[in-house]
């Protein structure tokens, strides 16, 4: 299979099953909801090393939101739910809380809860008041600047992590540009999130290491100042090859981001530097979903 002329390997990404939830920050302009999210989401690349795995889903105008001010969507992802609720509460209460002007709010419904602002609301040390609102509670919390207002519970639900793609390319100008527009196109869609800086993967990695205090190590078969002394999987004229790493609270949603991706990746053919798509998988062993390459790419 090709796209554009571009071989696209016939192989598949190997993702696995996590927890996910949604919510929305808001703020008196769109730059303070975003800064907030920016903020909420650093350091959540991989629950290797972060415990989630986080960003921004999209931006929001005043009218998608709950008290009709600009926000962002975010996404955070963890291996279980007791995982997912640690590390949003965290991070609320860091990154947004901290944050001026900023108000949160469920993101999903769903009979799987997450506390919220249910536990941040001791922050007010007994001047926080509730308000219930359609049959959903929200805490008012003062601070310096007026008052934070924190939905009292998210929904959380199954979610998939870890599908991928890597892009095989002559330079690193050429790859970083094929990525750069794949993660482009990958942004325009609804429920996914690419968790890695700027969405792209430089350090690929597998299952594993020769040492043993580590749980995974450097891909040496895709990198290619070690071409000739590993298994051979890089061509002659392969310099450089990143990797995106996609989200998503569906397999379809998962599979919609990647084949979106891919075509992106792969628009300018052979002529922009791109020689050849390939995934990440651990021979079926780490992952209950595999994402093959020429069905979503199809």
């Amino acid at each position: 299979m090709t796209l554009n002329g571009i071989p696209i390997e016939d192989t598949f990404a190997e993702a696995f099953g996590m927890k996910a939830t949604r919510i929305l920050i808001t703020a008196i302009d769109g730059e303070w909801a975003r800064q907030a999210g920016v903020t909420m989401t650093g350091f959540a690349t991989s629950v290797i090393g972060c415990g989630v795995e986080a960003g921004i889903e999209r931006e929001l105008a005043a009218e998608e939101t709950p008290d009709g001010r600009p926000g962002v969507s975010v996404l955070l992802f963890g291996m279980s739910g007791k995982d997912l609720a640690k590390h949003l509460e965290r991070r609320v209460g860091q990154c947004v809380l901290t944050c001026p002007t900023t108000a949160v709010f469920a993101g999903m419904d769903g009979e799987e809860r997450l506390p919220l602002g249910k536990n941040l609301r001791f922050f007010g040390d007994g001047w926080q008041i509730a308000k219930l609102i359609g049959g959903r509670r929200f805490w008012r919390v003062p601070v310096m600047d007026g008052e934070f207002v924190a939905e009292e519970t998210t929904g959380r639900c199954p979610a998939v992590g870890g599908g991928n793609f890597l892009v095989l390319a002559r330079s690193q100008r050429a790859a970083l540009d094929a990525c750069q527009a794949a993660v482009a196109a990958m942004r325009g869609l609804p429920n996914v999130i690419m968790p890695f800086p700027g969405g792209i993967v430089r350090s690929g990695s597998k299952v594993g290491s020769r040492y043993k205090a580590l749980m995974a190590s450097t891909n040496e078969r895709y990198c290619p100042t070690l071409r000739g002394l590993t298994e051979p999987v890089l061509g002659a004229d392969v310099g450089c090859v990143m990797e995106i790493v996609v989200n998503g609270l569906t397999p379809e949603d998962t599979a919609a981001a990647m084949g979106t991706g891919i075509a992106a990746a792969c628009a300018g053919g052979r002529d922009a530097g791109v020689l050849g798509i390939t995934a990440g998988n651990y021979g079926g062993k780490l992952g209950q979903y595999h994402f093959r390459l020429h069905e979503v790419a199809a």
